[in-house]
């Protein structure tokens, strides 16, 4: 299949393009060389999908994730996850309110349409437990009454990957509900030179506090609608499944690629489709987006773990195996 003229769009993009560019340039402007982080936190927003960035501390995780949620106008809340960190300081609590002689419930944090959870694996499991059921089911049960979400709701999740005191390592169920796991470099030579200068300059600061929202709450739910429309040809969604299907029987993994992870795949090829412009998908979509989808949901065998192979070699393995259709 030909990436760029096998079909004529059919959805207006114009004002879906209008308004994610306006995100992306309002944070790229303080955010140096890290363009995919971005594209990658864009299209998990207008899919509707968590995502977890991964990164030693320092290379703008945090800064990321906040500035892209400043950039819409909805309610935003920042967790700092710590080994003491209890399900009720981010769910809420009931209490008894003696002037009306009934109890209350005061919702907690997560209560919110963008939750940034800050190094997500200090929490221990009870924690994790309970901010499994928001993601999955985008409800809380707080002392048997089910508290729903509002829409959208988007879990940004941050952790460092080098740092093992007083962490806990994320439960694979709960790792299957990121979209993506986005793994964070460090910048290149010139885009460090350019942010040394700035802050030498102090600038930056200043203008980060006062950035302006460009998109409504409305706007991205529009947005992700307008995602699920777009086309997925038949040849494309084999080529998918056979991605998928090999990493059920490759050899270097222990455990594969679930039915949810090829069904995340193909939402989130849909959004970077429509971000590029095209209400189609095409393969090159589905080879860039593979590796943070597939990367955390991917155990490899004990033998290519010791010689310290990553699920980044096997995926890129597998797509280079599989015939690209035309």
């Amino acid at each position: 299949m030909d990436d760029t003229n096998s079909y004529e769009n059919r959805i207006d993009l114009s004002k879906f393009n209008e308004l994610t560019n306006n995100i992306l340039e309002n944070v790229s402007r303080y955010i140096l060389g890290q363009r995919n982080l971005l594209d990658l936190l864009m299209i998990s927003i207008v899919s509707d999908e968590h995502v977890l960035i991964e990164g030693v501390p320092g290379v703008a995780k945090t800064l990321s994730a906040h500035l892209t949620a400043k950039s819409i106008d909805a309610g935003f809340k920042r967790i700092q996850f710590t080994p003491d960190l209890m399900p009720s300081d981010i769910l809420g609590t009931t209490i008894y309110n003696m002037g009306k002689s009934e109890f209350e419930f005061n919702p907690g944090p997560v209560f919110t349409n963008i939750v940034l959870a800050d190094e997500i694996n200090r929490a221990p499991a009870k924690t994790q437990a309970a901010l499994f059921e928001v993601m999955q089911e985008r409800q809380a049960s707080i002392d048997g009454v089910t508290h729903p979400m509002q829409r959208p709701f988007l879990v940004m999740a941050t952790q460092n990957p080098i740092e093992q005191e007083g962490t806990y390592q994320l439960p694979e169920a709960q790792l299957d509900r990121f979209l993506f796991k986005i793994n964070v470099d460090y910048p290149e030579f010139e885009h460090e030179v350019e942010m040394l200068t700035n802050k030498h300059q102090n600038k930056g600061q200043a203008e980060i506090d006062s950035i302006k929202p460009v998109m409504s709450t409305d706007a991205i739910i529009d947005a992700q609608n307008t995602v699920t429309t777009v086309h997925i040809d038949e040849k494309i969604i084999h080529y998918l499944a056979k991605i998928i299907r090999k990493t059920r029987n490759h050899p270097s993994l222990y455990l594969g690629a679930s039915p949810r992870a090829a069904v995340l795949l193909m939402k989130a090829a849909k959004a970077r489709a429509a971000l590029h412009g095209n209400d189609f998908v095409t393969p090159s979509d589905i080879k860039f987006l593979a590796p943070p989808v597939l990367r955390h949901r991917l155990i490899l065998t004990p033998e290519k773990d010791m010689e310290g192979a990553t699920p980044d070699d096997v995926i890129n393995g597998i797509l280079e195996d599989i015939e690209v259709p035309k």
